[in-house]
């Protein structure tokens, strides 16, 4: 095929997988005709750059979206700095570098894929940063492929033996030569760096690897299209606002600062049961750290320390910590033991405790566990058709402490309707940070396009923010980290609302904003309720200094 410029034999820039001119007439998308309604947005122009021939074929039959300008680049950094000018003159919306490479980083190995944050030169300088990787990588990786997030270095030759062993020092973990010279060409519109390994230091390419990697890479190229297609979907310029408060909670602050001082007290490994707060992340943090998840008490020695979560135990856990011989840290939320102590008052007095939370969590299985047979659990307003209950003039309900606030009035509503003289607890059974979580979310909701709620799976006040902002309408995604975020979500969504679970580092909140912002212009707002300033003293065992 001709090249469109053919000032620059090194490059050629043709339509990937369509023979007209790519873009023809996009411009008057989005400019309606006076009295007409608008018209769809413009579709987002991306242009993909390949090194060579066959990396270009490659990309060319990945499936790109219509309208898709292919630049071959050339090998090299002299070839790649002369496409730079064609990338420029395709005034491209997103701009994507893909090709074969070469792997540096621990654990790198042929056949992975490399998805850049950072480009460099041969001397260390950083020509570009690519702030969606982490969203790319987590697209790629749903695609099936494995992939590494971080560096990739250009340099001006083949780098080989003990080059490679330098390079991967610098903590680079892929190598190629044109990366550095083919952003400047971005101009300032999303990037994106991705090679396939083909070879690394501790397995060089060899004659016969050579065909066998190549074609496989070449492979690899051949299923980044869709991909790529939906990256340039969700780049555009954006709002985040994010909900305050968010993230850590003060009790959960507390539980693993628990788990930290037990370490530096009694050194690894320290027992835990059950996660300390119910998120991945954080988990394996201490886990890295010394600290051992069990499910039971069966699980540790005899002897040895055991740290309860921040959910609480039933008596029984105790007791059977008392036989096992174990030292006790409890990590106990103060606000899941008030609850605890409003079941064991009310269940001495004689009345019928109704439990109103979600079975099989850790904090209601303890709650239950406090007066097995005289606490009823209900789930939902269906549920309390069903109750029997010894004396209805005695009757008392308790609340889960991270339930959604709407939900759970409905029960108690449904509640006062079978039981006119139930009661409730003196003050709110659902703890302020789920109460000020929620409000916040409300807040953000009302403006935003699509919510991101980060919180692992398994944690229930941040589903309940997932709950609480579909109540208004808004769609909204739970996610454990930027890479779980699928960027269909994104695309069309001018406004997006950020908020995370009481269990969820606000670390991660951090990295997802970041990955946002690397998708076009941003900009960052707070949608508050107000700050928190409560905290929680350490428990007994724990309050004498670390020596």
């Amino acid at each position: 095929m001709p090249a469109q410029t053919p000032a620059v034999p090194a490059s050629e820039g043709l339509p990937a997988g369509t023979a007209g001119s790519a873009g023809a007439g996009a411009g008057a998308l989005g400019v309606p005709a006076p009295g007409r309604p608008p018209l769809p947005r413009r579709r987002p122009r991306l242009v993909v750059a390949a090194p060579l021939r066959l990396e270009a074929w490659a990309a060319a039959r990945s499936g790109l979206p219509a309208g898709t300008i292919l630049v071959r680049t050339g090998m090299g950094p002299e070839h790649a700095s002369r496409s730079t000018r064609i990338i420029r003159e395709a005034r491209a919306d997103a701009v994507a570098l893909v090709g074969l490479g070469g792997g540096l980083g621990p654990g790198v190995k042929p056949g992975d894929v490399v998805v850049a944050d950072e480009v460099r030169t041969a001397d260390g300088s950083v020509s570009a940063r690519c702030l969606s990787a982490p969203l790319l990588a987590g697209e790629l990786r749903r695609a099936g492929l494995t992939v590494h997030v971080g560096p990739v270095v250009s340099v001006p030759r083949l780098a080989v033996g003990t080059a490679r062993t330098e390079l991967a020092a610098t903590g680079a973990i892929a190598v190629d030569m044109e990366s550095a010279q083919v952003a400047p060409g971005a101009n300032g519109v999303p990037l994106a760096i991705i090679r396939v390994v083909v070879d690394t230091a501790e397995q060089p390419l060899g004659r016969l690897d050579l065909a066998r990697r190549g074609i496989a890479g070449l492979r690899t190229m051949m299923t980044f299209g869709p991909v790529l297609e939906r990256w340039a979907a969700a780049v555009g310029p954006r709002q985040v606002l994010l909900a305050e408060p968010r993230a850590f909670c003060a009790g959960v602050e507390r539980a693993i600062e628990v788990v930290e001082r037990a370490l530096e007290l009694h050194g690894a490994p320290v027992y835990v049961r059950k996660q300390i707060v119910h998120n991945s992340h954080v988990v394996a943090d201490l886990a890295s750290r010394g600290a051992v998840f069990v499910e039971e008490l069966d699980e540790v020695p005899p002897g040895a320390t055991v740290v309860f979560s921040a959910h609480g135990v039933a008596p029984a856990v105790w007791d059977q910590a008392g036989d096992r011989n174990l030292s006790v840290i409890d990590a106990t939320c103060p606000l899941v033991e008030k609850v605890h102590a409003e079941a064991r008052r009310f269940t001495a007095r004689g009345d019928t405790v109704l439990l109103i939370g979600h079975a099989g969590h850790e904090e209601v299985d303890g709650t239950l566990g406090e007066a097995p047979g005289k606490i009823k659990l209900v789930e939902s307003p269906a549920d309390v058709a069903h109750l029997e209950v010894d004396d209805p003039q005695r009757v008392t309900y308790l609340m889960q402490t991270t339930l959604a606030v709407d939900e759970a009035e409905e029960v108690v509503d449904a509640l006062r309707d079978r039981f006119p003289a139930v009661i409730g607890p003196g003050s709110a059974d659902i703890c302020y940070a789920t109460s000020n979580r929620q409000n916040a979310i409300r807040r953000v909701a009302v403006e935003a396009d699509v919510v991101l709620v980060v919180g692992s799976q398994n944690s229930a006040n941040s589903r309940r923010l997932v709950d609480v902002t579909e109540r208004e309408g808004v769609p909204a995604y739970l996610v454990g980290d930027v890479g779980e975020v699928e960027m269909n979500w994104l695309a069309g969504a001018d406004t997006v609302g950020i908020s995370a679970g009481a269990s969820a580092p606000p670390t991660l909140v951090d990295e997802l904003t970041r990955a946002l912002s690397g998708l076009g212009h941003t900009t960052v707002g707070v949608r508050s309720v107000g700050a928190e300033t409560i905290s929680f003293h350490l428990p007994k065992e724990l309050r004498r200094s670390v020596r």
